[in-house]
């Protein structure tokens, strides 16, 4: 019990400073919070109070801090989280999305962050001969079929999957670039064509629906946008792997393969 009370007491005081970091005016006790945050961060135990603060917090700074955290832990070079700590990890993500779809947006962004590179670096790990994080559109199904809330998160973990496979992020300069494209060549021969065509799909149906659509809702309007940067994202993933530079807009040949 006194240590329940001990971790309950470490997590208000994250809270605080997570609230002195992004909203002090004074500069030495934000630099003061940015330090004692770095180091939550750092330390070992920082899983479990990950996931306390998005459990019982209000602050979405708070719910931000244990999202970037979660992620760095999934992206260090010396994995540190079992297979079956990353399953569960992947989870509990989906499961709070479709709890709270109403998350400030950064929130939404940063978890959906998090989904996606849980499924790219574990794209080849298998339980019981099974690859556990390659079944996307199965994930995402409950969150599709739910509000337009709740489709937009499960349109935005897709588009995101998509953007993180197709770019060599800071985790994969760490690794191998062999792997990267293993990774990524995997993902465009198994899932791409189904996601691109499940957006196809979901535009068709609005578009169907257009008369009845409110384009002054906002939770509809932005719905669109997701699904037209979802389609955007598949039709511009680097298919050949000769993309160097993909910071670069410079380079915007489509290059669909001819089966789509």
């Amino acid at each position: 019990m006194a240590l329940e009370d001990s971790v309950t007491t470490e997590v208000r005081n994250l809270e605080v400073l997570c609230k002195q970091l992004y909203e002090s005016q004074d500069a030495s006790r934000r630099t003061e919070a940015e330090k004692a945050l770095v180091t939550f961060q750092n330390a070992s135990d920082s899983l479990q109070k990950c996931q306390l603060l998005l459990e019982r917090s209000d602050s979405a700074y708070s719910q931000l801090l244990a999202t970037t955290t979660l992620t760095k832990l999934i992206s260090r070079t010396a994995q540190v989280l079992s297979l079956q700590q990353r399953i569960d990890i992947r989870n509990y993500v989906l499961t709070y999305l479709y709890n709270q779809p109403k998350l400030t947006q950064f929130v939404i962004q940063g978890l959906v962050t998090l989904f996606a590179r849980i499924t790219k670096l574990g794209w080849f790990d298998a339980k019981e001969e099974e690859f556990v994080f390659r079944d996307v559109i199965q994930d995402v199904t409950t969150l599709l079929q739910g509000s337009a809330d709740h489709c937009m998160i499960g349109v935005q973990l897709l588009s995101q999957l998509t953007c993180e496979m197709n770019q060599i992020s800071e985790a994969d300069a760490n690794r191998s670039l062999t792997k990267h494209r293993k990774i990524a060549s995997s993902f465009r021969d198994t899932q791409l064509f189904e996601i691109f065509q499940l957006s196809c799909n979901l535009l068709r149906t609005a578009y169907d629906q257009r008369k009845s659509l409110n384009f002054n809702d906002e939770s509809q309007h932005e719905l669109l946008k997701q699904l037209l940067r979802l389609a955007h994202n598949c039709l511009t993933f680097d298919f050949i792997g000769t993309s160097t530079d993909e910071s670069s807009d410079d380079l915007c040949t489509v290059q669909i393969p001819t089966s789509w």
